[in-house]
């Protein structure tokens, strides 16, 4: 079997660090085989045909869904696991009480164990990868070494991977190691340990996305989450959009939002017929890496260049340049099929499923056809609505930031922040409702800061502080502001109509920004008068918007009491610049 630096040879250039670390890893994984990912169309087919051999890939009706494939994981191997993700640093503290931690030595101690022998008879592939545009100074590489072709030909969509990649690597001699095996797939042995001190990260006994393809959640937002705290930089969870106006002006805003709450329809919002002249550009659907510029302002990349993402509810009405985008060349995961061959999931209304998500006949006491959590991963350039500025070395300027949660009465269909430190006590507080498909319970609140409670690589207290300091740097930071499309009257009635109406409130915020919009102050920030928002060929009644434009101090005081709860776990080390802010809206509300 040959070493890893004599299949490195066949490469343009050598990193002796990536060479090292793959021969240490290959003496303790002991593989069969070892394969560089050089990326491009010939390799993804090369594997595509491996795994379609050997049953792991089945290709899907070529008529209606050409250049398509499904994949099925394990029943026990679906979704996320929070509860055995850990980040590992030598204190608890810089963890923070917003994560699982475990001591580095012996989370070191724990996978090496696991990962000894774990992958004789199979092949190890080296992943080299760019998060970002290859030339982009504000893009970060890593490799994946991985023993699943599936993990393989994901990452060759959600990342810019192979030679470029390994070059800049080459050149710059930094890139944070990523080690995957999926094991035997036994839920007592799956564990993912991050190492934001060794820019690291260890994943064993999972093939399901979000644990195996390193890239996504572990690198772009833990681990890159510790390195924008090191570097001056912020790494959110949160997707871009360019929103054009008739006067041809394009503007770029960042939104955070916690699951549930149409962060990848307001990511490919289709302009309503009644505002004409108005065009949408997708940036990025899932993550933001902003960097303060030397021109004041903040500028966003978005460190992918695919789509991972839930297939269940996707029809031409919710998103239809979503459901358009997924019907070539894409990998299902988990979904369902029709007789004649077709992926079918819950929320189409056309087609019947015949087969479930585990391959089984379908049977409706069997649940679901397809998984709650079926996935699609494409090209971002699939996309009817990408831009090209996706590409841009330099990024987009961000004119807003945007928080959004699910509450049915609290929040406002929006308002805007009073200044930056104001806007990241906003973000700090971020709450969201659960549903009752979720829990049986409906209304139970969820603190969800910034979208990151799942995603913040340290110490929510000490990303707060540098929030607080990266906002201090820009003389011309954007707006900050918290939306809430999920408003209800008493008979639970949705107040405002959502998908693509939301245009009219981003609308609101753009002409603030822009000083050509009008606002009322109250307690908890600015708020648009009526008269503020285009309503032009709506159907929302004076009543409806007069309550979604209210705030009820009785359930603003309850909320804050709630907040201040919330942020005390955090003890010396939350900044005094929110419990400042909060006391303020406090007075505001005359407590």
């Amino acid at each position: 079997m040959a070493t890893a630096a004599q299949a490195m040879t066949a490469l343009d250039r050598l990193s002796r660090a990536v060479s090292a670390w793959v021969d240490e890893v290959r003496q303790l994984t002991q593989p069969d085989r070892i394969h560089w990912c050089e990326g491009g169309e010939a390799e993804a087919s090369d594997l595509t045909a491996q795994l379609l051999r050997s049953g792991e890939l089945q290709t899907l009706d070529a008529t209606h869904f050409p250049g398509c494939h499904l994949a099925r994981s394990a029943p026990n191997d679906v979704a996320r696991v929070e509860h055995l993700t850990y980040i590992c640093t030598r204190s608890r503290d810089d963890a923070g009480p917003n994560n699982h931690w475990m001591e580095p030595a012996a989370a070191h101690a724990k996978m090496r164990e696991l990962f000894r022998g774990c992958m004789r008879g199979r092949t190890l592939y080296v992943i080299p990868y760019c998060m970002g545009p290859i030339d982009s100074p504000l893009s970060r590489c890593g490799v994946e070494i991985t023993d699943s072709p599936y993990v393989v030909l994901n990452m060759l969509i959600m990342t810019r991977a192979g030679r470029p990649a390994l070059a800049r690597i080459a050149r710059e001699g930094a890139f944070v190691r990523g080690l995957h095996s999926v094991g035997e797939l036994d839920p007592e042995r799956r564990f993912i340990m991050h190492f934001p001190e060794e820019l690291s990260i260890e994943s064993f006994g999972s093939g399901y996305g979000g644990n195996a393809l390193l890239g996504k959640k572990c690198h772009a937002l833990r681990i890159a989450s510790w390195q924008a705290r090191t570097e001056g930089w912020l790494a959110e969870h949160m997707l871009i959009v360019g929103l054009q106006n008739p006067q041809g002006e394009t503007h770029y805003v960042a939104c955070a939002f916690p699951s549930a709450c149409g962060k990848t329809n307001l990511a490919m919002l289709i302009p309503p017929q009644s505002m004409p002249g108005w065009r949408v550009f997708t940036v990025g659907d899932d993550i933001a890496w902003l960097h303060p510029g030397s021109d004041g302002r903040l500028w966003a990349i978005n460190p992918e260049s695919g789509y991972f993402g839930v297939v269940p509810g996707t029809n031409p009405q919710t998103n239809r340049n979503a459901y358009e985008m997924i019907r070539r060349d894409t990998l299902f995961t988990n979904v369902a099929l029709t007789a004649d061959n077709q992926p079918w999931w819950e929320g189409l209304t056309d087609g019947k499923p015949v087969i479930d998500w585990q391959g089984r006949p379908y049977d409706p006491a069997n649940g679901p056809a397809a998984h709650p959590n079926s996935r699609f991963t494409v090209s971002a350039r699939r996309n009817p609505a990408w831009s090209p500025h996706s590409e841009d070395a330099r990024g987009v300027p961000i004119s807003a930031l945007v928080f959004g949660g699910r509450r049915r009465e609290v929040a406002p269909l929006v308002y805007e922040a009073r200044n930056w430190q104001h806007g990241v006590l906003v973000g700090a507080s971020m709450a969201s409702e659960t549903t009752a498909a979720a829990t049986g319970k409906v209304g139970v609140t969820r603190r969800d800061p910034m979208a990151m409670q799942p995603f913040c690589g340290y110490n929510f207290a000490d990303y707060w502080q540098h929030w607080l300091k990266v906002g201090a740097q820009l003389q011309h930071p954007p707006g900050i502001y918290n939306v809430n499309w999920f408003r209800r009257d008493a008979q639970g009635k949705f107040l405002w109509p959502g998908y693509g109406e939301n245009l009219r409130v981003l609308e609101w915020m753009l002409d603030r920004c822009a000083g050509r919009a009008g606002a009322v102050e109250s307690a908890i920030g600015w708020l648009p008068r009526a008269q503020d928002l285009d309503m032009s060929g709506l159907d929302v009644s004076a009543g409806s918007l007069q309550a979604l434009l209210s705030v009820d101090p009785a359930l603003w005081r309850k909320e804050v009491t709630e907040v201040r709860q919330y942020l005390s776990q955090y003890g010396a080390r939350l900044p005094a610049a929110l419990n400042a802010e909060l006391d303020a809206v406090e007075k505001r509300l005359g407590v």
